[in-house]
Protein backbone atom coordinates (compact mmCIF):
# COMPACT_ATOMS: atom_id res chain seq x y z
CA UNK A 1 0.00 0.00 0.00
CA UNK A 2 2.76 2.44 0.99
CA UNK A 3 4.71 1.62 -2.18
CA UNK A 4 1.66 2.36 -4.29
CA UNK A 5 1.20 5.76 -2.65
CA UNK A 6 4.87 6.63 -3.09
CA UNK A 7 4.75 5.57 -6.74
CA UNK A 8 1.60 7.65 -7.36
CA UNK A 9 3.17 10.70 -5.72
CA UNK A 10 6.37 10.30 -7.74
CA UNK A 11 4.42 9.95 -10.97
CA UNK A 12 2.35 13.05 -10.20
CA UNK A 13 5.46 15.08 -9.42
CA UNK A 14 7.18 13.94 -12.59
CA UNK A 15 4.10 14.84 -14.62
CA UNK A 16 4.03 18.34 -13.13
CA UNK A 17 0.61 17.78 -11.61
CA UNK A 18 -0.08 18.68 -8.00
CA UNK A 19 -0.58 15.43 -6.11
CA UNK A 20 -3.32 16.79 -3.87
CA UNK A 21 -4.70 19.94 -5.42
CA UNK A 22 -7.11 21.81 -3.21
CA UNK A 23 -10.54 22.74 -4.52
CA UNK A 24 -10.66 26.18 -6.13
CA UNK A 25 -13.37 28.82 -5.86
CA UNK A 26 -13.79 29.97 -9.46
CA UNK A 27 -15.75 33.04 -8.35
CA UNK A 28 -12.84 34.47 -6.33
CA UNK A 29 -9.63 32.80 -7.52
CA UNK A 30 -7.00 34.49 -9.65
CA UNK A 31 -5.93 32.98 -12.96
CA UNK A 32 -2.77 31.71 -11.29
CA UNK A 33 -4.75 29.96 -8.54
CA UNK A 34 -7.10 28.37 -11.08
CA UNK A 35 -4.21 27.15 -13.25
CA UNK A 36 -2.46 25.67 -10.23
CA UNK A 37 -5.54 23.89 -8.88
CA UNK A 38 -7.14 22.43 -12.01
CA UNK A 39 -5.64 19.63 -14.08
CA UNK A 40 -5.14 20.35 -17.76
CA UNK A 41 -5.74 24.09 -17.27
CA UNK A 42 -2.85 26.40 -18.01
CA UNK A 43 -2.57 30.09 -17.31
CA UNK A 44 -4.14 31.09 -20.65
CA UNK A 45 -7.26 28.98 -20.08
CA UNK A 46 -7.44 30.10 -16.45
CA UNK A 47 -7.32 33.74 -17.59
CA UNK A 48 -10.25 32.99 -19.91
CA UNK A 49 -12.20 31.80 -16.84
CA UNK A 50 -11.41 35.06 -15.02
CA UNK A 51 -12.28 37.16 -18.11
CA UNK A 52 -15.59 35.31 -18.50
CA UNK A 53 -16.38 35.94 -14.83
CA UNK A 54 -15.57 39.65 -15.16
CA UNK A 55 -17.74 39.99 -18.28
CA UNK A 56 -20.74 37.89 -17.18
CA UNK A 57 -20.61 38.11 -13.38
CA UNK A 58 -20.11 35.37 -10.84
CA UNK A 59 -20.69 31.80 -11.91
CA UNK A 60 -24.15 30.65 -10.80
CA UNK A 61 -23.42 26.94 -11.27
CA UNK A 62 -20.34 24.80 -11.69
CA UNK A 63 -21.69 23.65 -15.07
CA UNK A 64 -21.65 27.26 -16.32
CA UNK A 65 -17.86 26.93 -16.52
CA UNK A 66 -18.42 24.89 -19.69
CA UNK A 67 -19.47 28.14 -21.40
CA UNK A 68 -15.86 29.35 -21.21
CA UNK A 69 -14.29 28.87 -24.63
CA UNK A 70 -11.96 25.88 -24.57
CA UNK A 71 -13.20 24.52 -21.26
CA UNK A 72 -14.75 21.43 -22.78
CA UNK A 73 -16.36 18.34 -21.40
CA UNK A 74 -13.15 16.38 -20.80
CA UNK A 75 -11.47 19.18 -18.83
CA UNK A 76 -14.68 19.88 -16.93
CA UNK A 77 -15.20 16.23 -15.96
CA UNK A 78 -11.56 15.84 -14.95
CA UNK A 79 -11.92 18.75 -12.50
CA UNK A 80 -15.60 18.71 -11.53
CA UNK A 81 -14.94 17.73 -7.90
CA UNK A 82 -12.30 20.45 -7.41
CA UNK A 83 -14.45 23.36 -8.63
CA UNK A 84 -16.28 25.48 -6.05
CA UNK A 85 -18.51 28.55 -6.29
CA UNK A 86 -17.84 29.70 -2.74
CA UNK A 87 -15.62 28.73 0.19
Amino acid sequence: MERTMVAALALALLAGVPAWAAPVNINDASAEEIAEALRGVGIKRAQQVVDFREKHGRFRSVEQLREVKGFGGKTFELNRHDIRLHD
